[in-house]
């Protein structure tokens, strides 16, 4: 059996280990931690919550024994209080598939898989964007190769995931193909339900009906850059033939800032907080095009996923993991330098005059569905 270990119930994993159940694999997701589907704090959210779609029906699941006082934001702040090597004879383990490597446990799974003859998969999120050097990078890269050599097998969300373990010297054997995703199909059937509602949705938020709407959607923090839009949205006005809004749904501890900026640079646009998973399709309906301004360490940008499969535009900063397979193949002015606002305000303006071919947007979904990760899991299940 394979038996996939990750975190807590995530909304964007769900849709992949329904469609792993679906396609009849035998499998288990392991969760840590309930975080989500219980109400627990998120920190960069700066409140605590609960997904309010079901993030746990139709594949089989458990959730770990683990030591009270458990929390998300350390390395060691999950704690097993079983053997990892008695998990796995119990169920019958013959796989591993592990979802990153952010806390000791995970750390502690691989090690006691590997020393047991199991085959090891991980799937992780990093890329090769992010700036490195210094002693600390240094290492971490060494403990990461310890890690890696005990993975028999890489699940490469992307083009930068990939170059990113190439460059830990990781063969390309070892290497397969598992393209991050979204449940597609939830968000095209949300947006043309909702499309006949479009002018109500936008008089809700204050939206004039012949605005050019330009969406960020996720947390309001430093490493998403929301300010950036605000500046490139107030160097484009002039130049586009609709007016532009912005619409911000999200918070974090930028939500003041962003309204402040909105009034301080006569931006109009609306900060509508926090939309639980339910909620957020009614946003991309609102809006023409998704902008990701974030840093480097945004590992990927599943929003733009999300946006894609909604019938949006979208344009994205080179400094998100997505770029150059999600934004790029749509065209060079659909990434733009990240933190250069002058680019992006070209990129809006551009944007609105002449948006992305459709096609090559639907292209790019189905690129990205589960179920291409789910044909990949079957050819190495089938190699056993």
């Amino acid at each position: 059996m394979l038996a996939i270990l990750t975190s807590h119930p995530i909304q964007y994993q769900a849709p992949l280990w329904r469609a792993l159940a679906e396609a009849g694999v035998k499998f288990e997701v392991w969760f840590l931690t309930p975080h989500a589907v219980e109400a627990s704090f998120d920190r960069e959210f700066g409140r605590s919550f609960a997904w309010d779609v079901d993030l746990l029906e139709g594949y089989p699941h458990r959730f770990l024994p683990i030591g009270e006082g458990w929390s998300m934001n350390e390395f060691n702040g999950v704690r097993l209080t079983a053997r990892w090597r008695d998990e796995f004879a119990a169920r019958g383990v013959t796989h591993l598939w592990v979802e990153g490597w952010r806390f000791r446990e995970f750390w502690n799974a691989v090690r006691a898989a590997h020393a047991g003859g199991l085959q090891v998969w991980l799937r992780g999120e990093n890329n090769d964007l992010v700036p490195r050097g210094g002693v600390r990078d240094l290492a971490r890269r060494l403990a990461l190769r310890w890690l890696f050599a005990r993975i028999d097998r890489f699940l490469c969300i992307g083009t930068s995931n990939r170059r990113f373990y190439q460059a830990l010297g990781v063969p390309e054997a070892k290497l397969a193909s598992a393209p991050y995703g979204v449940d597609n199909e939830r968000f095209a059937r949300a947006a043309a339900e909702l499309q006949p509602r479009r002018a109500e949705l936008r008089a809700r938020w204050n939206i004039a009906s012949a605005a050019f709407v330009l969406l960020f959607c996720g947390k309001l923090i430093a490493k998403k850059r929301p300010l950036d839009l605000v500046a490139a949205a107030q160097l484009a006005a002039a130049d586009t033939a609709r007016p532009l809004h912005l619409l911000f749904a999200g918070d974090g501890e930028f939500a003041d800032a962003v309204r402040a900026a909105l009034v301080e640079r006569r931006v109009t646009g609306t900060v509508i907080g926090f939309l639980n998973q339910s909620e957020v399709p009614a946003a991309y309906a609102a809006a023409d095009c998704l902008v990701l301004p974030s840093e480097a360490w945004e590992t990927w940008g599943l929003v733009v996923n999300e946006a894609l499969a909604s019938g949006l535009d979208v344009l994205v900063s080179d400094r998100c993991g997505c770029a150059e397979d999600l934004a790029r193949p749509l065209g060079p002015d659909h990434v733009f330098p990240g933190g250069d606002t002058l680019a992006l305000a070209h990129a809006i303006v551009r944007c609105e005059h002449q948006p992305s071919a459709i096609a090559t947007r639907r292209a790019i979904v189905s690129a990205h569905a589960p179920q291409r990760t789910v044909e990949t899991v079957r050819a190495l299940l089938s190699r056993a």
